[in-house]
């Protein structure tokens, strides 16, 4: 009976051919002539389709589904076999006796791996299924089940215990998932967005137990279920949703009737449009938990555009009812932040303003409509003239994109369209990656963020020094110094200065002085840095004649040059 039907193999050669087009350009096929490439891949997977099933005694729904689905690594071998359309095929079979493959490799690639994820997983010092058979037969138990053979990887990359399992506890633990109520497609959606279910060891788990209580609150008794098409892909992806929820802290066996009762957003709503919205509400660094009540309880949010509309701050402030006092002081404090910004940005803008929290208490009590009908009282609101004379200049300059970029920078970090963005950009060097890279080792050192935007409009050049250099200066104002990060506030010049040549060695001497009883003044920190090396030395003369020379024989960076 031939391999494959005329209709199955003009497909296959067509799917083929795209698959070839991708591979890399360095791919050494060239010794069969392009014409046959796409006829070459298909018998050389009827080879090793029968190859694992005639040779390695593969039950033949196995060998078919890994000689069908492991594309890219068929072409190694391929390429070590002379090619001749007549003799092909049997060529290719020789050579699979006489030199064996990684059998696990093969595997892989078919249930869904990338090439560049297989070697992580590949059992060390084994290579053919007959020394660990467990793999296969999971494997065979999921797609008895109805799994998709190809999507096995999603298990095993996750949860690679599952297939040390028996296969008989597998197919056992399925039929218990079923009892819920639910269909083999929606138990396989199920596992395939929570793999851990199908983890572990003996009986259910309890979190898998309070994850199905809620599942079937939401499918069964809330009827979703009925609303999803009987197919894999669709039940993967609406599980795919609801797990968005649990991924913001949901705690499993408690949310079954919330998530029913919203049961609409995962069928109106793209599992990419709610990853947009909960990532713009938790850029505003407040609770998980009362981000996912707020869009649960008001799913009306899931449909405002907070992306494109462009917003005056002081406006938006208004608008969601901030008072004039309080306005006045904002303005005061951030005039950074001032003047008009994205919606996108808006999370940042008011972490830099130290009213996020507000701003989402406003949300949380009923105002989230206020973020839907927000528009700017008139076109020109809060233009800043500078600020477009500044943008007219960087876009007539010789790099507009690595300027936009890195002034896209400082407004996605809460800075507003007007002068003083301007001049921070000035002093701002690298990339606009490589400066968020370094707020964000900042941020994550424990400065609050409404104050390091504030430090960076006093002293813009703290950006252009490597996270791993800030990091140090950190360590040693806390650790040696023993001050706190709140002292930046007041100096935050300090982190532009160089650690081992000015920081250290003039920290290092005041204390010996002090710790001697040659020095009784308390200095300032700045004054002990940020003062120039004359004056420096100067005051150490004061201090007593023959410090200076202390100084440069055991302290100052030069002594060793």
């Amino acid at each position: 009976m031939p391999f494959l039907s005329t209709i199955t193999f003009t497909s296959l050669c067509t799917y083929l051919s795209r698959q070839l087009s991708s591979l890399p350009k360095n791919s050494n096929l060239s010794h069969i002539p392009s014409k046959h490439r796409s006829q070459a891949i298909l018998l050389a997977q009827k080879a090793l389709t029968d190859y694992f099933h005639s040779t390695r005694s593969l039950p033949f729904l196995y060998a078919e589904h890994i000689g069908r689905n492991s594309f890219y690594s068929l072409y190694d071998p391929i390429s070590k076999v002379e090619f001749s359309l007549s003799s092909f095929a049997k060529s290719f079979e020789r050579f699979l006796r006489y030199h064996p493959i990684n059998e696990f490799e093969f595997f892989f690639e078919s249930i869904g791996m990338t090439q560049k994820e297989i070697s992580g997983f590949l059992p060390p010092n084994k290579f053919f299924f007959a020394e660990d058979g467990r793999i296969l037969n999971a494997a065979g138990a999921l797609s008895g089940f109805g799994f998709p053979w190809n999507k096995l990887g999603i298990l095993y990359k996750a949860e690679a215990s599952i297939f040390d399992k028996d296969s008989d506890d597998l197919s056992r633990r399925l039929c218990r998932f079923k009892d819920y109520g639910l269909s083999n497609v929606s138990v396989i959606g199920i596992c395939l967005a929570f793999p851990f279910v199908l983890g572990g060891k003996g009986d259910l788990g309890v979190e898998a137990g309070a994850l199905f209580d809620d599942l079937k609150r939401v499918f069964v008794d809330f009827d979703l279920g009925s609303f999803v098409e009987e197919n894999v892909d669709a039940w993967y992806e609406i599980c795919r949703k609801i797990r968005l929820f649990y991924d913001l802290g949901c705690e499993k066996g408690k949310i079954g009737e919330l998530l029913g009762r919203s049961r609409n957003i995962f069928l109106e709503y793209s599992e990419e449009v709610l990853v947009r919205k909960m990532d713009f509400f938790c850029r505003l660094n407040v609770r998980k938990a009362d981000i996912r009540l707020l869009l649960l309880e008001c799913p009306e949010i899931l449909g405002f555009d907070l992306e494109a509309p462009v917003i005056s701050v002081m406006g938006f402030l208004k608008h969601f009812g901030l008072g004039l006092q309080k306005s006045k002081s904002v303005a005061r404090m951030y005039p950074y932040v001032l003047g008009r910004n994205k919606m996108a940005n808006l999370p940042h803008v008011m972490r830099a303003l130290d009213l996020h929290e507000w701003f989402f208490g406003m949300m949380k009590n009923g105002n989230h409509r206020l973020l839907g009908n927000y528009v700017l009282s008139h076109p020109d609101e809060d233009l800043d003239e500078d600020y477009r004379d500044g943008l007219e200049k960087i876009q007539s300059s010789r790099t507009p994109a690595h300027t936009i970029n890195k002034l896209n920078f400082l407004h996605g970090i809460g800075y507003g369209e007007n002068l003083l963005t301007m001049k921070v950009l000035e002093h701002v060097h690298g990339t606009s990656s490589e400066l968020q890279e370094r707020f964000n080792c900042l941020l994550h050192s424990g400065l609050e963020f409404s104050k390091l935007c504030t430090m960076i409009s006093f002293s813009a050049k703290i950006l252009n020094q490597k996270p791993e250099i800030l990091e140090r200066k950190v360590d040693f104002l806390i650790q040696e110094m023993g001050l706190s990060l709140q002292y930046l506030d007041v100096f935050p010049a300090y982190l532009c200065f160089n650690l081992d040549n000015r920081i250290k060695p003039r920290y290092r001497c005041h204390v010996w002085l002090a710790e001697n009883g040659l020095c009784t003044k308390n200095y300032s920190l700045a004054s002990m840095i940020a003062t120039s090396e004359k004056s420096f030395i100067a005051r150490l003369y004061g201090i007593h004649p023959a410090v200076p020379k202390l100084w440069l024989e055991c302290f100052s960076p030069q002594k060793d040059q």
